[in-house]
């Protein structure tokens, strides 16, 4: 590969990572946002002393369609 092509390369990926970073810097404001369904969340799984699949899946459900709601409210993605 030529030396501009590398560099091009480096340029996208640079680009990504930062994109990335700056989507993770939003998430304690989104997960800020579902603190009460992340509690009932937590709750429920704090109760079961073995957690199986589904066990706390409507808490779950709820739980990711409020994360998924504050990020599109914020203009993010998860």
């Amino acid at each position: 590969m030529q030396l501009q092509q590398l560099k091009k390369i480096e340029i996208n990926v640079m680009n990504s990572v930062n994109r990335a970073k700056d989507r993770l810097k939003k998430y304690p404001a989104l997960l800020a946002e579902c603190r009460e369904s992340a509690i009932t969340y937590a709750k429920c799984v704090i109760k079961k002393s073995n957690v199986n699949k589904n066990d706390c899946q409507n808490e779950f459900i709820k739980f990711k369609k409020c994360l998924l709601d504050a990020a599109v409210k914020n203009k993010t993605k998860l």
